[in-house]
């Protein structure tokens, strides 16, 4: 389409960094600290700032737009992100690491929820749509699959602070690049500014608790992986057998983009999360890096049915003068999942070892298709109502 091409590169790459920060920063002070447990508290801190604050920034986008909000924010934050490397490099009191993590994280935006915004501007009531959200989760998940590998390569063979250096590079110039295209971004409503948070939709707040829980198997897969890795003496596949959980869930994003659904929209959510706690049975059992690469591929093949699923809703949930701060939401839950699964899996990792630490991941995936289901009348739209009825748009 006109005009999408500038917007997709520049979103693409102002959001490698949501695949890199972290395990950037467990690499680095794992590292110094020789404890996995301050580097998961760390990651967990940027993750619990980003969580916070990632709301904040979609009202404030849907108030002011986005090129006004974006750009004092990414500043910001690229200037939090070289002060927690310097104070890693010259050996700072923690305290100043975690004050760092802090600003890191909250300077943070949602840039993929900015993208999706503006395919539902362009897009909105198409059919279209379904493909556009389905490249942009295959797009999120190409930046996991060479994210951490590129940051485990760069930070175990050229130097321990190259992969954040990459991080931040990337972000500044993809989130400044994004901005400055402002003629596909959603318009300002400001008259509609104070009617109330998506997060008060009964919907919205299932869905946030859903990707809470899938969050904390994502942070607790990510540092557990890690020292899974150098366990088996393979620290420096770290990165690839990330990659491989995420090339799980590329692949599923683009067969599920091609496939035109007859299943609601409710329906379909359930069902891949179920299959998706399924998936992490096996890696609860191996203990070969190789082998362990292949598991974590097939147990990624749910995510991005689950998560394009999820935005789907949220799309036809959530009014469009609120529609960036609710695909916000989504990002906040899994930020506040992933802190919790980086800190929880960092401790069971140092007290009971990586391969047991797993089944914390597993746990958390069995709390998401349980909350899924139960509330799953919550997620029943005029579009969704029967099971029977075609997906046409979102």
């Amino acid at each position: 389409m006109p005009g999408v091409k500038g917007f997709v590169i520049a979103g693409f790459f102002g959001r490698m960094p949501m695949s890199m920060l972290g395990i950037g920063i467990v690499l680095l002070i794992s590292a110094l600290t020789g404890s996995y447990a301050t580097a998961g508290a760390i990651s967990a801190t940027v993750s619990l700032a980003f969580a916070v604050a990632a709301p904040l920034s979609g009202r404030l986008v849907d108030r002011f737009g986005q090129a006004t909000v974006l750009i004092p924010l990414v500043l910001l934050h690229g200037a939090a992100l070289v002060t927690l490397m310097l104070c890693a490099r010259y050996g700072a009191p923690t305290w100043t690491l975690f004050a760092s993590g802090v600003v890191v994280g909250g300077a943070s935006t949602s840039l993929g929820s900015m993208v999706r915004a503006r395919w539902s501007h362009l897009l909105g009531g198409s059919e279209k749509l379904h493909a556009a959200f389905s490249f942009e989760s295959v797009a999120d998940e190409v930046i996991f699959v060479a994210g951490p590998a590129l940051v485990t390569a760069l930070s175990t063979t050229v130097n321990l602070y190259a992969g954040l250096v990459l991080a931040l590079v990337c972000t500044v110039i993809g989130t400044v690049s994004f901005a400055l295209q402002r003629g596909s971004a959603p318009p300002v409503r400001r008259a509609e500014t104070h009617s109330g948070s998506p997060i008060t939709i009964p919907g919205v707040a299932l869905l946030s608790c859903v990707f809470l829980a899938m969050g904390a198997v994502f942070g607790s897969v990510d540092l557990i992986t890690v020292a899974f890795a150098e366990a088996h003496d393979a620290k420096s596949a770290a990165g690839l057998l990330l990659g491989s959980f995420a090339g799980g869930s590329m692949v599923s994003g683009i067969w599920y983009g091609f496939h035109r659904w007859r299943i609601s929209l409710r329906h379909r959510f359930v069902r891949a999360l179920g299959v998706f706690a399924v998936g992490l049975v096996p890696i609860l059992l191996i203990g070969d890096a190789r082998v362990m690469a292949v598991a974590l591929f097939c147990a990624g093949l749910a995510i991005s049915p689950t998560i394009i699923t999820g935005y789907s809703l949220i799309e036809r949930l959530v009014p469009g003068h609120l529609l960036t701060e609710g695909m916000a939401w989504v990002s906040t839950s899994v930020g506040f999942g992933v802190a919790l699964g980086a800190w929880a899996g960092g401790r069971l990792t140092d007290a009971f070892g990586p391969s047991n630490a797993y089944a914390f991941s597993f746990a958390c995936a069995l709390l998401a298709v349980a909350v899924g289901v139960a509330g799953n009348s919550w997620l029943r739209t005029p579009e969704t109502g029967s099971s029977q009825a075609p997906s046409t748009a979102a």
